[in-house]
């Protein structure tokens, strides 16, 4: 992998891991078209890539920290300080704590599912035409997310049930063609949360998948003999390139989500999928 095309894939992962149409799927086909045009990069579905693929999810993690610092910073010394209250024999969760706990539980959700469907998963990798159907099928929720009327949970609201729906939307993420911040906003939003919390749930959730789901890639990696192909330097320089690129992105969204304007994407995943179905995007020779 060449510096340049770092760049231009921490540059798709930024535009697209939080416009829900799929950073995954725009990152597969651009490495298939990369590779179509000569370049040497390592198929898709090779451990090195789908850790590229990963390493710029945790830079996007960088943009969602910075958007998001001042609740997470909340969060962070509210639920210490509830946790040492429970810890000085106080047995009340608070709400901070509580939130934590649902989040965990979506993250061990999400965990197991992606272990059960690892293999197939990593098929999808290597099939570009699974990507039309998986985006097809974003497209058409999204459309039906703005129609919904309003949503009344907010985050003291989130229960197991809650945690549950959006721990199994997460896992389909891990196709490609399913967008993660899509889904798990999707989810939230048909469980009846408020369309601002279904966001800042999804991406606090974020935070520990995509870091587990790196460690994890990273021991294979190093087991199936290292990053070969790719290398530590393109690695560093997608990861910094996602995460400016990210801030900027995610800020769009959050605009459009609180505006009920999702549905705009919608247009944008059909048209893509369409000519990827059609022949125009021969993105798998």
């Amino acid at each position: 992998m060449t510096y340049l095309e770092a760049i231009i894939l921490g540059i798709v992962q930024g535009v697209f891991m939080f416009v829900p149409v799929s950073s995954t799927a725009h990152l597969v086909l651009t490495q298939h078209w990369l590779i179509a045009q000569g370049s040497a990069l390592p198929p898709p579905e090779s451990p090195a890539m789908i850790l590229f693929d990963l390493v710029v999810h945790v830079g996007t993690m960088v943009s969602v920290v910075v958007v998001f610092r001042q609740s997470l910073l909340y969060l962070v010394r509210s639920t210490l300080a509830q946790a040492w209250t429970l810890a000085r024999g106080h047995p009340v969760i608070g709400p901070s704590l509580w939130l934590v706990l649902m989040g965990a539980l979506t993250v061990f959700v999400t965990g197991v599912l992606g272990l059960i469907f690892k293999r197939s998963i990593e098929i999808a990798f290597a099939a570009p035409e699974i990507i039309v159907v998986t985006l097809t099928i974003t497209g058409i929720l999204l459309w039906l997310t703005d129609r919904l009327g309003p949503r009344t949970v907010g985050l003291k609201g989130i229960g197991p049930r809650i945690a549950l729906i959006v721990g199994a939307a997460q896992a389909l993420a891990l196709v490609p063609g399913i967008s993660r911040s899509g889904i798990t906003i999707i989810a939230g939003l048909f469980a009846g949360l408020k369309r601002r919390w279904a966001a800042e749930f999804s991406f606090l959730v974020a935070i520990p998948t995509i870091l587990a789901a790196t460690a994890l890639q990273s021991l294979e990696v190093m087991n199936a003999g290292g990053l070969d192909g790719v290398g530590p330097g393109p690695l560093l320089v997608g990861f910094l390139v996602s995460a400016v690129v990210g801030i900027y992105a995610l800020k769009l969204v959050l605009a459009l989500l609180y505006r009920a304007r999702l549905k705009v994407f919608s247009f944008y995943i059909w048209t893509f999928a369409a000519l990827i179905a059609f022949g125009v995007l021969d993105v798998a020779k």
